[in-house]
């Protein structure tokens, strides 16, 4: 057995054997190999016309769309998420303004299917159950889930494996039944899978071009990827994975072209900046101008007011036409009775006459102050009178405005409200919250009874407004903010909500707004509505506005649900998430993987790193088993899938949000591409010996520096082993995949012993008693 002393792989070694050594007259420059490169490939392309590949990748493409789009009307049923997608696309037919935590390109394809085929918005997707006819929808998502199977077998063949190594990836996307319940409902991520599959084919065709720098198709595939990953982060946030898979094998293509002693001659800085600018324009600029579009295209079709408006500022508020900040805004002025609603939580600033106890669950001692609280129904111990600073100052008519000094009188108990030195019932590193007499309040606790109106972005001297208003509400002395949470108080304070003072002012919990304006009578002139214009804001800051709101909502997806999942359970297929059930017919969806599918990929996974690790083993004590292009191709080609693999996974093991099945959709869809290509290293030996040419005046023998085709590398080998293994392997899935259909279809019912059968890990399936 031959022994190297060094190893011949990295992450991304490219596949070339060393350079050969300069002479005076016969060096070779990056031009004269580059048309050796082309004149060699030419050969290879007429050597085979690949029809077996061809072939075999339109059955499987036929397979994908007949086991998405079977059935695909049932249930003709709300279904899971559908509630959400649904109704967003509705929306965006009607040209009502909506929030929601996912950017917009995924939801955009949605209304797009449905304006094609007429669908005005009408339904509202309310409750899942709910039945509905439009196919269309659904339809979407089963195109792209199908077209994934076949981006799955480009990504193979496009790489350079057999045809068995081929079957075997996209086999283990076709024949999943996750991946199918998916892409059969009105849900995100087909959009999101197809984008991502999409963005590690067009690389790769980009990469294979390396050796034909700016030419024309080197950068339409560089832009195709830039694109394919804009899209991908345009649909799930998620997506960002893909670019840290993408921008790690960047990085390391650009450090390569950075080595002086690089095969075919040391790049000048100057053609290296090309390198690095083409790359940073076509992978992050472009990108980022693509996903700005579609959120320009979101803002110019939702133009009505909608459920999405209490997300945004007033300013954004104003922005859309019908919305109540035009037509329901009115100055608040001083000695006006307002109610005060938490801008969050709903809840109203509310008071009464029972006090704090003596002292707390947990021994503290409290002021036996009037409790103020946050109450959930519009009631009169709402009201609060505004009140000027100054105890003399009774002028009436007189605006509050931003930053102005006011006390707040409560109408029913006629006290003033107070913060003050003393720890709140739950937390006691902030202020309570309570009220005292009005001689009090103008006496020896004025001070304490200060508080700012201070309005968000906010200018000097504006006025405050009732509803458009939204404001923080600032204790003058201790700058404490003003700010409740849900989680009720005990029995003593009838489970309302606490309100206390926050030392930290800026977090947007603290925003509050006036609902109304009680003390004001109905035909009194402020209450009159003229007719606005619709304001407008820069694109820019409604983008950034937005994208705060969005990045603060998602990071609040931390409650429990019953079908969550924690990232260690996903390659092991411990749990799934129930869709939709319905009880008559025990029909039922239950999202679940093809159980030996994914046990197969995770076991794969273990083994690839086992090679890997054992190879640097064996070279590490001087021992080289592998030939140099079998080496390269899984430290390259499989570890770029592996790679994929990992960015797609770890980095949920650190996210706090809820967290399901489905997100690790793009992770085992890597996890089947390092499958097939580990199908191929097993049972396969590569040749090792490079193709070579003539070139110089002396007909020195250069090594090719390109992609070889599965054909050429086996040529006149066998492929039984890996023909068996391929057989074997979606034998058994296939087997998996009919036993769970009626887990993923919906249809038909099953008996109880039917139910429990499929309960392989304890699944918790319906209907199984």
């Amino acid at each position: 057995m031959a022994t190297t002393p060094t190893p011949q792989g990295t992450l991304r070694q490219r596949n070339v054997a060393p350079a050969t050594k300069k002479s005076k007259d016969g060096a070779f420059s990056d031009v004269e190999l580059d048309n050796l490169v082309k004149t060699a490939t030419a050969k290879a392309k007429s050597a085979g016309s690949e029809l077996d590949y061809k072939i075999v990748f339109a059955v499987i493409t036929v397979l994908a769309f007949v086991t998405r789009f079977w059935g695909i009307s049932h249930p003709d049923q709300v279904v899971f998420d559908e509630v959400h997608f649904g109704k967003f696309a509705s929306y965006y037919l009607e040209k009502t303004y909506f929030f929601d935590v996912h950017p917009p390109f995924g939801k955009l394809l949605f209304a797009f299917m449905g304006w094609l085929v007429g669908y005005d918005g009408h339904f509202h997707f309310d409750n899942i159950g709910d039945s509905f006819p439009y196919v269309a929808f659904r339809s979407l998502p089963a195109i792209l889930g199908a077209l994934t199977v076949s981006v799955v077998y480009l990504i193979m063949w496009e790489s350079g494996y057999s045809l068995p190594a081929c079957i075997v990836a996209a086999g283990l996307v076709l024949l999943d039944n996750a991946h199918i319940g998916q892409t059969r409902l009105i849900l995100l991520d087909a959009t999101l899978v197809f984008a991502m599959a999409c963005s590690l084919l067009f690389y790769i065709k980009f990469y294979k071009l390396r050796h034909e720098p700016f030419s024309r198709k080197w950068w339409k595939w560089l832009v195709l990827t830039g694109f394919a990953l804009s899209c991908d982060i345009s649909v799930k946030y998620v997506g960002l994975f893909a670019f840290i898979t993408i921008g790690s094998a960047v990085i390391i293509d650009l450090w390569e072209l950075l080595d002086i002693k690089r095969p075919g001659g040391a790049l000048t800085l100057r053609i290296f900046s090309k390198h690095f600018a083409a790359r940073a324009f076509g992978l992050i600029v472009l990108p980022f101008l693509f996903y700005l579009f579609w959120f320009q295209v979101h803002f110019s079709i939702l133009t009505r007011s909608g459920p999405g408006d209490d997300f945004m500022t007033p300013e954004f508020q104003e922005t859309l036409s019908d919305n109540l900040m035009l037509s329901n805004a009115i100055t608040i002025n001083y000695y006006d009775s307002i109610s005060l609603k938490h801008k969050e939580t709903k809840a109203y600033l509310h008071s009464h006459a029972d006090r704090y106890p003596l002292r707390y669950d947990d021994g503290r001692v409290s002021s036996q102050g009037q409790q103020v609280t946050g109450y959930p129904f519009n009631d009169t111990n709402n009201y609060w009178q505004v009140l000027p600073a100054g105890a003399d100052d009774q002028k009436l008519g007189r605006p509050v405005k931003n930053h102005d000094l006011v006390r707040l009188r409560h109408l029913v108990t006629d006290t003033i409200l107070l913060s003050h030195d003393v720890a709140s019932p739950y937390y006691p590193t902030n202020q309570e919250f309570t009220t005292v007499p009005v001689a009090d309040a103008y006496g020896d606790r004025a001070a304490d009874t200060l508080f700012e109106i201070r309005i968000e972005h906010g200018k000097a001297n504006q006025e405050f407004k009732s509803v458009s208003s939204h404001f923080k509400l600032i204790h003058n002395p201790s700058k404490v903010a003003m700010w409740t949470h849900p989680k009720p108080l005990p029995e003593w304070g009838h489970k309302q909500q606490e309100i206390n003072g926050n030392k930290q002012i800026a977090p947007s919990s603290n925003v509050w707004l006036v609902e109304d304006i009680p003390s004001l009578a109905a035909d009194d002139k402020r209450r009159e509505k003229p007719e606005k214009q619709v304001k407008t804001l820069p694109f820019l800051r409604k983008w950034f506005e937005l994208q705060r709101s969005m990045f603060w909502h998602n990071n609040q997806l931390t409650a429990s649900h019953p079908y969550a999942s924690l990232p260690f359970q996903w390659p092991f297929l411990l749990r799934g998430v129930s869709f939709w059930t319905q009880n008559d017919t025990r029909q039922q969806i239950y999202f679940l993987g093809n159980p030996i599918g994914w046990w197969i990929a995770s076991s794969v996974l273990a083994i690839y790193a086992g090679i890997v690790l054992a190879d640097q083993f064996s070279l590490r004590r001087g021992i080289d088993a592998l030939d140099h292009r079998s080496r390269s191709r899984l430290y390259n080609s499989t570890g770029f899938f592996f790679l994929a693999w990992a960015t797609h996974y770890f980095p949920f093991f650190v996210m706090g949000r809820q967290l399901f099945l489905h997100h690790y959709l793009p992770a085992h869809l890597a996890s089947t591409l390092v499958t097939g290509a580990l199908v191929e290293f097993v049972f396969t030996q590569d040749s090792a010996e490079p193709e070579t040419v003539k070139a110089g005046k002396k007909g020195a023998v250069v090594p090719v520096k390109r992609h070889l085709t599965a054909r050429e590398r086996f040529a006149g080998q066998s492929l039984a082993g890996a023909w068996i293994a391929t057989g074997v392997i979606l034998t058994v899935v296939a087997a998996s995949w009919y036993f769970f259909l009626p887990l993923t279809y919906g249809y038909p019912g099953l008996s109880v012993e039917q139910v429990v059968r499929r309960k392989w890990l304890g699944y918790d399936l319906h209907f199984a008693k």
